[in-house]
This record gives structure tokens, C-alpha cells and sequence, in this order.
């Protein structure tokens, strides 16, 4: 985040392939100029939205639109008393993995148990005091020349009375996994055989922005704690979170909002409601953002697979989210070097290494691997791939060397 933001306030080109800013879609951008030439001519609203605190548990309106919608959609049981809104996803699973994991009164200890990694790099420092998480090594499956999926191992997943929670994010970040109806039923049953909370990162997912390519069945009831944003929609700067709970746990986020921060911010609340209240919000997702990004994905694959033809590499089966994890198998530096020699090169990456939390074992793959985002202009992310392949093909050449 660091190197992000200097590059982002310098003057320096920089191919910004590591960051997580949603793309600038001109349709999608045309909507929400709408949504705010319509919120600044009506007077009332304007001055409510900057005037006037929300409640802790976040604006009402926006809270009983996100209800109904959800009903309608899906038929949940979901009332204004399911949801909760925070400063964005961040905020959102700090106070959710330190509700359920830590050092609790009766001396336990509790961690979240991650099924699945690699995993989102955001929940892995949120831990106040203590490591939070547990995972296992998923199984690889290789698909064709140049494709591989990550899959939970379930023979070898344990859950037991040192896990506070289980959470998934569908699609995955960093890889774009989606976790199959199954999978995610076999979990949901796990978390329920022992009285614990599923939580669904939903950033990416169902029902909006809906980046998912494959075929996903969204879940909730009260034992789920569906996770959701703003942010990738294209609205990352204003910064909401929207919790769907039960009411135990909307009031233990609503509390937290309240010490943490007062109240949620109001802006991305008032400008998307009327959105969300007509449904428009699941035609921005359905008819502008997703077949945006599967397109996308499809180009930007077939741009690496012809810049790195002859090396060993792969990618994972791209099923959602628009980043594409890269996969240099035996790479002779790690993906931290690799990170550093691109970053010199205007290039910013993610190296894999940080991907992997509450991981106890040494697995090499997980310093071969980087995660490239696909949504800045086109250009730039072909350059960028450009560049990625010549630093990899200097590597394996190098280390080819007789010495």
C-alpha cells in the first residue's frame, strides 16, 4: 500500500497491476454522475447527507433498500435489523475477526479458520495482539498448458474448539475462485455441526457487483454473515461496508461503529439508495460489469500466454473478481525478489508470499506465485505484462547458466 500510493502521487508512468482500484467503466461512471447530478439538485437530500450523522448502525434508508432487495431477489427472512453498514470491508472484518477469534475472558484462544488459500492479503495483520488464523494446503489441479484451480482439502481440514468462525471470500482475492455450490455447502454445514459463524466474503460477488463467471448460488440465513461493498462497483473512495446478520450481530457491529468511528459515513449510502431501491444497482452489475471484466480477463490471458509461451507457468482458471494469479513454478528467486525487479521496472505487482495466512508450514509455491489485476486501461496492463515477462524470462535464463 505504500509503494501504491507513492507511485500514485508521483509523476513516475507506473503500471499499477497490484492495487485493487476497481476499472473506470464509461457506462458505469455515466450512472453514478446521474446518481449525483440527481442527489446535489435536491436540495433536501444534499443537506441531510452532508449535515446531518447517520445512526450507528449506518443510514436507514439505504439499510431497508439493501433489505428489500434481498428479499426480492432471493427470499431471505431479512429485515433492517439483519444489516449493518461500516467504513468499508476493511472496517468490517476487523470487527468481525476480533469479535470471534483472540484471547477471550476464560483464557481461550480462538482463530478464524481460513479453508481456502491463498486468501485476501487484507485480513492478515487484523489480529490484535496474536496470530488469528488457520488454514491447510489446498489441492492443485493442473487444467491444460497454461491453467491450474485451487481446491479446499477437506480430508485434511479440521475444525475444532480453537476456531472462533469460518470465512471464505467468493470470488476468492487473490486468485478468482469460486468456490462451488457444494463447497460452500459442505462448509456452511461444517460451521453449523459446531455452533460456529460463516462468514462469505461477498466484495467481488452475489448480488452485486456480481464479478463472477461461473455458476454461484449466493446463501444466507441467520447463522451466515454475508459480507458486501460499494467499492467494486467503481465507488472504492467511499469507503462502505454492508453486513447481512443476525440481530445479535448487527447490534455487537452497530456498538463497534460507535466507539470506533461514531457513525458509518452517509456519502455512498445516499448516492447509490434510489439505485438500490429500483433494482438498478443489479442491472449496473449483470449488464456493465460483469461481461466488462470476463472479457477482460479473457484478453488480458491470452496476452501472458503469448508473452510467456516456452516457460513454466500457469494461471488460475480466472472464475471471477479481475485479478489473474500467476503461477512461475520452481521460479529461481521468490515472488518478493520478483516484486522488488519489477517495482524498479515501473511495475507494480503483489508477490504471492503474503497471500498465504495462518499457513504453518514451509510450501515453496507460495513464493512462485504473483497476483496481477486486469482493470486499468488496457495499454497499460499489456505493457506491464509485457515487462513481467521479460524479468521472468531473465530469471529462468539466468539460472539456466552453467556456472
Amino acid at each position: 500500500m505504500e509503494d501504491a500510493g507513492a507511485a500514485l502521487a508521483g509523476e513516475r508512468d507506473v503500471c499499477m497491476l497490484g492495487g485493487g482500484n476497481p476499472a473506470r467503466i464509461p457506462a458505469v461512471q455515466s450512472a453514478f454522475r446521474g446518481a449525483m447530478n440527481g442527489l446535489l439538485a435536491d436540495g433536501k437530500r444534499f443537506d441531510l447527507l452532508i449535515g446531518d450523522y447517520d445512526g450507528p448502525q449506518g443510514n436507514a434508508a439505504f439499510i431497508e433498500a439493501i433489505a428489500g432487495l434481498l428479499n426480492q431477489q432471493f427470499g431471505w427472512p431479512v429485515t433492517p435489523h439483519n444489516v449493518a453498514l461500516t467504513n468499508g470491508s476493511q472496517s468490517s472484518f476487523f470487527v468481525l475477526f476480533n469479535m470471534f477469534a483472540g484471547l477471550f475472558d476464560d483464557g481461550s484462544r480462538r482463530r478464524i479458520l481460513l479453508p481456502l488459500v491463498p486468501e485476501y492479503i487484507g485480513y492478515t495483520e487484523m489480529g490484535l495482539g496474536m496470530e488469528m488464523f488457520d488454514t491447510c494446503r489446498p489441492i492443485i489441479s493442473l487444467r491444460g498448458d497454461y491453467e491450474f484451480k485451487y481446491h479446499i482439502d477437506f480430508e485434511k481440514l479440521a475444525v475444532g474448539p480453537g476456531h472462533g468462525a469460518i470465512c471464505v471470500s467468493r470470488p476468492t482475492n487473490p486468485t478468482g475462485n469460486v468456490l462451488t455450490d457444494i463447497e460452500i455447502g459442505q462448509l456452511h454445514k461444517l460451521a453449523e455441526d459446531h455452533d460456529l459463524p460463516f462468514i462469505i466474503d461477498g466484495a467481488y460477488g452475489t448480488p452485486f457487483p456480481n464479478i463472477i463467471f461461473s455458476e454461484a448460488t449466493p446463501i444466507w440465513d441467520p447463522s451466515v454473515i454475508l459480507c458486501l461493498s460499494l467499492s467494486k462497483l467503481g465507488l472504492a473512495g467511499v469507503r462502505t461496508g454492508i453486513v447481512i446478520a443476525n440481530e445479535s450481530i448487527i447490534k455487537s457491529i452497530t456498538g463497534s461503529n460507535a466507539i470506533l468511528s461514531l457513525t458509518p459515513g452517509s456519502f455512498g449510502p445516499g448516492l447509490v439508495t434510489e439505485m438500490v431501491r429500483e433494482g438498478t444497482i443489479l442491472d449496473i452489475a449483470n449488464d456493465l460489469i460483469k461481461p466488462y471484466y470476463q472479457k477482460r480477463a479473457r484478453i488480458t490471458m491470452g496476452w501472458l500466454k503469448s508473452a510467456l509461451a516456452g516457460y513454466p507457468f500457469r494461471i488460475h482458471t480466472p472464475e471471477g473478481a479481475f485479478f489473474l494469479w500467476l503461477w512461475f513454478e520452481n521460479l529461481p528467486i521468490s515472488s518478493e525478489e520478483l516484486y522488488q525487479r519489477l517495482k524498479q521496472r515501473d511495475v507494480l505487482v503483489i508477490a504471492g508470499e503474503h497471500f498465504f495466512p495462518g499457513l504453518a508450514e514451509d510450501w515453496p509455491h507460495s513464493r512462485e506465485c504473483i497476483r496481477v489485476s486486469y482493470a486499468l486501461d488496457p495499454e497499460i496492463v499489456q505493457r506491464g505484462i509485457t515487462i513481467i515477462a521479460e524479468e521472468i524470462k531473465a530469471v529462468y535464463e539466468l539460472a539456466a547458466r552453467p556456472v
